[in-house]
């Protein structure tokens, strides 16, 4: 994703190119199909459906505006690709904070839960040795009242 994150899309004369295609060049590209079709030579994939049925009975700048025009729709889309890549990388990167602080503020509530529950431990302690000391001085206070009648 940082690679995509990194890829820079321009527009040149309408057409979208991207920076970070190594050893690509569009303008080398373009020169080579038009050096074949000047000569007469048909790119070398005939049967990929570059050209529609009626392409083979074209002339050569016809041909050359064909691709020229499927050219530009390939790297307008994908440039949206690019796009839509680097909008679902930020999403993840997002989510993946989220998830983070969510584990954070989640260990961070078990130590408050686990204390609590260790206080709670605690004063159930204390309450239980102070009813037993109220038990004590019940009978006491008893045993007092048959003493003084």
């Amino acid at each position: 994703s940082s690679k995509i994150r990194n890829m820079e899309v321009q527009s040149a004369d309408g057409v979208a190119v991207l920076e970070d295609c190594i050893g690509f060049s569009l303008t080398k590209t373009i020169s080579k199909v038009e050096e074949k079709l000047k000569k007469g030579v048909l790119p070398d994939c005939q049967d990929d459906d570059i050209f529609p049925r009626a392409g083979n009975e074209m002339g050569a700048e016809a041909q050359i505006r064909l691709l020229k025009a499927k050219l530009r729709v390939t790297q307008e889309d994908l440039a949206n690709v690019v796009f839509e890549c680097r909008k679902k990388a930020d999403e993840t990167q997002n989510l993946e904070t989220r998830l983070k602080d969510t584990e954070e503020e989640n260990a961070r509530l078990q130590r408050t839960i686990s204390l609590q529950q260790s206080q709670t431990e605690k004063y159930k302690m204390l309450s239980q040795e102070a009813n037993k000391k109220n038990e004590g001085l019940q009978q006491e206070v008893t045993a007092l009242e048959k003493v003084l009648q």
